[in-house]
């Protein structure tokens, strides 16, 4: 059966880091904004994020105090929009063949890890929107690649059987979780363009 839903991972696929290098969003944020990257991983992303990222708790909410703990001068909103418009480098060769896929009558999805700023973020402000038929993320969902419950629920909310989806993603452990579920999946790594990885799956 012919693929007729491709879902996309963003961070690391379709968006790979700041756009004036492709560096982490957080290279210069000690100099540009005055708290380490080390000190925001340690005191928030190891702490509070599998929290945030499947919906259980804001971004906001979560952020604030340890914002007050680690970097005073800083509120939270500087900090986020500072992260959302620094990890916004596109793929531009692979949106144009996703873009041409779609026209084609191949339905085009997001399939992230995200929280539901950062979602409305991508939809809007870099107007992906316009270019796909929907995004499901985690924060949305309530589970996150590879979670078998995550690529279930993708799967019901756009009406597709498992073996209709391709997933693309830099994860090996999703590209296993997708797999695994009865999709498709291949591991992206940026070397080849998709077309050619189309044609090799036949």
């Amino acid at each position: 059966m012919p693929i007729r839903a491709i879902m996309v991972d963003v961070d690391g696929v379709l968006i790979r880091g700041r756009p004036d290098d492709g560096c982490h969003w957080s290279t210069s944020l000690e100099a540009d904004l005055g708290i380490s990257a080390d000190d925001l991983h340690r005191e928030f992303f190891a702490v509070h994020w599998d929290e945030i990222v499947i919906g259980r708790a804001m971004l906001t909410d979560r952020l604030r105090p340890v914002l007050q703990k680690v970097a005073p001068h800083l509120a939270a909103e500087q900090l986020i929009d500072y992260w959302f418009s620094r990890d916004t480098r596109l793929d531009e060769n692979l949106l144009a063949a996703l873009t041409q896929l779609r026209s084609s009558g191949v339905q085009i999805h997001l399939a992230t890890n995200q929280e539901h700023l950062r979602a409305k973020y991508l939809l809007t402000e870099l107007t992906l929107a316009d270019h796909i038929d929907s995004i499901q993320y985690s924060a949305q969902i309530g589970a996150k690649k590879p979670e078998p419950d995550f690529f279930r629920a993708v799967a019901a909310r756009t009406g597709f059987s498992p073996s209709d989806i391709l997933l693309i993603d830099d994860t090996a452990k999703n590209v296993q979780g997708a797999k695994a579920m009865g999709w498709s999946a291949v591991l992206w790594t940026n070397e080849r363009p998709l077309h050619e990885i189309l044609s090799d799956m036949g």
